[in-house]
């Protein structure tokens, strides 16, 4: 297949999309990329809804979505449209339809753009799988089709905007009865809209693919890219989101990792970050990713372009094949390296930041779930044994000063890798610190034959993550096969925008298969700090490390929380809720747990999830494994206790360990 999902995989280049206008703010073309947000406030609530709308667009909302559940929803959106233009405001307002065509109609009358689900716009999503014949299913097709047609003719009549917004979790039954639970059903629902809008001669469109897990997320924009091109469609343009993120560092991150990666690569004219939090506090998220390409192209340095075809398929995972070093690479988890070099003092006591937690008391270690596997500690080896499964990677020099300790492995660059014979090397284990620009072909001869070879692969190109890409698929090219360590360092900024760029520069790679392990270090920052602001960023720096894993599917070491971002439906406090079911069950390694406020973001919009804990009715909540409800209208007061004790009945509730005394104490 002749991939032509992104303008270019060396060079930012932004794709170039169709214009959208959208109550006179364009969307597309060379527009700025726009963000948007969703209200929290129940639709039926006036002054509410206005009061918040107010508080989005001053913190950064272009757009404004509201939810229409119902006929009584959409013909409140013009009282709030009222409210907003008496103050002044006038942004473009969205209404986010589920299931009822008839407020989708009403709603085109009165807002600048209506967003309609095509898994659940006059389709059906019951969990059944039916069988379908050619026949019968593009029977269904046209029956759909013909239900749709009017809110095309109506926008059409109006100059409303439409985005067709395909979820993941809410396939309908017959795209999953045909396509299955994939990327290419997420694309072929909004296909079967969009076809009908073209027929009607209906562009205003803006196409999405949204999902909680973001290796499909990623999949799903890129393939619809390329359908469209395909077919000959006009080039939509897209709005980013990553469906139910979560909240704080993991929501950022998870957020960053899907929508950085597609920004990347040029694509997206639009963004929403969906954080359990005040829809205030998503808008300077979106900002802050989308500022990142801001003069990206003229500050880029040239990357070699490619020669040929790209060597992985970036429409389905796949881990690039190596071998195994020590516990790199092969069928091992990416590796976390923590970069403690910069330390002025080397104590027990500060491995905590690197997640092994050291007790006086009891003389011994705990490691936690975000334990590093390894601690660069450069010229300066730490002065004590070690806890059983941390190991240390000290600088060649070192390594040779020290007497060449088997339990030390050494990391050399490029011209000391080629100038020591390998007799002279570590046996087992060494590390090669390498920019792209510094593979050549004695270099790559050297890495093709060397079993005993880890690439500590950086960049200091503003684009860095294709310029890393670039080098992987150079490796590939070349049948190299020994595991890459994707390392990152970053100047001293707010950890925020650590989190962003990292999860992006690093996901990026890590969504597409590429990358054994991972080092965000220190290096940038200046020498002169204190010991505890070392340790405060050292442990930042792990943890975020583990978060994009994690966020990425390529390591699961803590519990993972899909939880949708509140809107009008929400039947309980999404944030209390999220926080009160964290603090019981976050030490359940690799669950996940979905927290959804309504049943339409309900069995659907957390597919992904083990367990789902969803909003039924006022202080009502049924209970999931995985999309079958196991107990219905559940007490709230009681819901999390019920939620343990399904676990517990599935064999995969642990009880919280309490140590005999608090770490540090």
């Amino acid at each position: 297949m002749n991939k032509t999902y992104c303008p270019s995989l060396t060079e930012y280049k932004r794709r170039v999309s169709r214009v959208v206008n959208i109550g006179g703010l364009p969307m597309g073309g060379d527009y700025p990329i726009r963000v948007q947000s969703m209200t929290t406030v129940d639709t039926m609530d006036t002054m509410g809804s206005v009061e918040q709308t107010l508080r989005m667009v001053a913190a950064g909302c272009e757009y404004v979505r509201i939810t229409a559940p119902s006929m009584k929803e959409a013909q409140n959106l013009l009282e709030i449209k009222k409210e907003l233009r008496k103050r002044g405001c006038n942004v473009p307002l969205i209404a986010d339809i589920h299931f009822t065509p008839n407020a989708a109609e009403l709603a085109a009358r009165i807002v600048e753009k209506v967003r309609v689900n095509p898994g659940n716009y006059a389709d059906k999503k019951k969990f059944e799988e039916i069988e379908y014949t050619d026949a019968t299913y593009a029977d269904e097709v046209e029956r759909i089709r013909e239900r749709f047609r009017p809110l095309v003719q109506i926008c059409k009549q109006h100059g409303t905007a439409m985005r067709i917004g395909t979820n993941h979790g809410s396939l309908s039954d017959r795209i999953l009865s045909r396509y299955g639970d994939t990327p290419l059903g997420m694309v072929e629902s909004a296909l079967e809209f969009l076809r009908l809008c073209e027929e009607e001669n209906y562009y205003d469109v803006v196409l999405s693919m949204k999902a909680s897990n973001t290796q499909v997320m990623v999949q799903a924009y890129r393939l619809l890219v390329q359908k469209l091109d395909e077919e000959g469609l006009q080039p939509y343009p897209l709005h980013l989101g990553v469906t139910e993120a979560g909240e704080a560092e993991d929501g950022r991150i998870k957020s960053a990792v899907g929508i950085g990666t597609l920004l990347e690569d040029g694509l997206g004219d639009t963004v929403r970050v969906s954080l359990t939090e005040a829809p205030e506090a998503e808008a300077p998220v979106a900002r802050m990713l989308i500022d990142r390409y801001t003069g990206r192209a003229a500050t880029a340095r040239p990357i070699k372009p490619l020669t040929g075809e790209e060597p992985i398929n970036p429409f389905q995972y796949h881990r690039r094949a190596t071998h195994e070093v020590a516990n790199f690479g092969g069928l091992n988890v990416p590796r976390v390296v923590a970069d403690l070099s910069r330390l002025p003092r080397r104590e027990y006591a500060d491995l905590r930041a690197a997640g092994h937690l050291y007790s006086p008391f009891l003389d011994k270690f705990q490691m936690g779930d975000l334990g590093a596997d390894y601690i660069y500690t450069g010229e300066r080896p730490v002065p004590y044994m070690l806890p059983n499964g941390l190991k240390e990677v000290v600088t060649f020099t070192a390594w040779k000063d020290a007497g060449r300790r088997t339990d030390h492995y050494p990391l050399m660059t490029a011209c000391t890798y080629l100038e020591t014979s390998a007799d002279a090397r570590h046996p087992q284990l060494n590390f090669l610190l390498v920019e792209p620009i510094a593979f050549d072909s004695r270099l790559i001869e050297h890495l093709r034959t060397d079993r005993t070879v880890v690439l500590v692969l950086e960049t200091h190109n503003p684009h860095a993550m294709p310029d890393l890409r670039r080098a992987f698929f150079e490796l590939i090219n070349h049948g190299v096969t020994c595991p890459v360590i994707i390392a990152r360092f970053y100047p001293q900024q707010p950890d925020e925008k650590t989190q962003l760029d990292a999860a992006t520069d690093v996901g990026g790679l890590l969504i597409d298969g590429l990358g054994d392990g991972v080092v965000l270090g220190a290096r940038l920052l200046p020498v002169d700090r204190p010991q505890e602001d070392w340790l405060r960023d050292i442990d930042m720096l792990n943890q975020l490390s583990f978060g994009i894993l994690q966020a990425a599917r390529t390591r699961m070491s803590k519990t993972e929380y899909i939880s949708c971002p509140s809107c009008g439906r929400t039947l309980f406090d999404l944030q209390e809720t999220t926080a009160m079911i964290r603090k019981r069950t976050d030490h359940l390694k690799g669950i996940k747990i979905g927290i959804m406020g309504c049943i339409v973001n309900g069995p659907g919009e957390m597919a992904d999830a083990d367990y789902g804990y969803v909003g039924v009715g006022k202080g009502k909540i049924s209970l999931y494994r995985g999309q079958e409800v196991i107990k219905k209208s559940v007490p709230e007061e009681r819901a999390v206790d019920d939620l343990i004790e399904l676990m517990r009945e599935d064999g995969r509730w642990i009880e919280k360990e309490v140590l005999d005394e608090p770490v540090g104490a």
